[in-house]
């Protein structure tokens, strides 16, 4: 039985940010990592999204960006310059303060720390994205929320737009493809009281904490929340574990589940919306935690199931 949420809270606390991961390192061959050694994963079935490496790019980088750009460069020639994409580029030249400005300062007192939402299972969905693949962009008047998505599974980015339509409805979005993602987008400037875990840096560098009334609506959406998770950051896929016997090579199958992220507060908190589901799980690597019992699989197909 893994650890408890409870327990790996009050861990997490004691020590930095970055020793929060040595606890639970493994090496690559150990029990449980994936693949495990001797596993194989059915290439049909196997439906993690491709790995993007996002950065916050330091306040310096901005400026020299722009003060090319001042200088009567090109966009094109600017990012060519300093081996950024032309997209980013342009929202810094388009958005010159949005990026500094620390969102605490902007969350509308109209919310007064606790949002009305009208259509929770949307919002536990959305929140499950936001926290696996998605982050907020400040700009002068709104903010812009992205989802990244994986665009061999147009489902998913449809079903992002669906909850972003019932969460701010009538709020203006886009879906675009950049870098091998589809990236669904959608300004509002009620995104950062809907999303108080917005902050500066990558998620896994600081503590994430759910407020009183987000943890609320996950409690009574707990498989909304972790269908949002496991579809942004997670993946089903089929082990096959092969065997040398007396009579032959065996080949054992059986299906998986796996949520992958950095965070060790994302984790516990995928932790314990399982929990809430009483679904078994186990952590078989510093960032990483799986779902292989039969009961727990065949749950999970209830209401996450392969991408598509």
């Amino acid at each position: 039985m893994a650890t408890s949420t409870c327990q790996l809270s009050l861990d997490s606390r004691r020590a930095p940010v970055a020793q929060r991961q040595r606890p639970w390192s493994q090496t690559p061959s150990s029990v449980g990592s994936n693949p495990t050694r001797g596993t194989q994963s059915n290439a049909g079935e196997n439906v993690t999204a491709p790995r993007h490496d996002l950065v916050m790019h330091p306040v310096e980088l901005r400026a020299t960006a722009r003060a090319l750009h001042a200088d009567l460069r090109s966009l094109s020639e600017v990012a060519h310059r300093l081996g950024l994409p032309r997209q980013t580029v342009a929202s810094w030249i388009e958005s010159p303060r949005g990026h500094e400005i620390q969102p605490a300062f902007r969350r509308l007192p109209c919310c007064d720390g606790n949002p009305q939402i009208e259509d929770e299972e949307a919002f536990a969905h959305l929140l499950g994205l936001y926290l696996g693949d998605g982050y907020l962009i400040a700009q002068k008047q709104s903010y812009l929320l992205r989802i990244y998505c994986d665009p061999k599974y147009p489902n998913l980015a449809a079903a992002a737009e669906s909850s972003i339509d019932s969460v701010a409805p009538g709020k203006r979005k886009s879906t675009r493809t950049e870098s091998g993602c589809l990236i669904v987008t959608a300004r509002w400037r009620h995104w950062a009281c809907l999303f108080p875990q917005h902050g500066p840096g990558m998620k896994h560098t600081r503590v994430i904490e759910l407020s009183a009334w987000q943890r609320s609506i996950v409690q009574r959406n707990p498989k909304e929340f972790l269908r949002g998770l496991i579809h942004s950051d997670g993946c089903r896929v089929v082990n096959r574990v092969r065997r040398s016997t007396a009579a032959g090579e065996r080949v054992h199958e059986y299906p998986r589940y796996f949520f992958t992220n950095n965070s060790d507060d994302i984790l516990g908190l995928c932790g314990w919306a399982l929990d809430l589901l009483e679904i078994p799980w186990r952590r078989n690597r510093w960032n990483c935690l799986s779902v292989a019992r039969r009961e727990g699989v065949r749950r999970l197909d209830e209401f996450v199931g392969p991408k598509s």
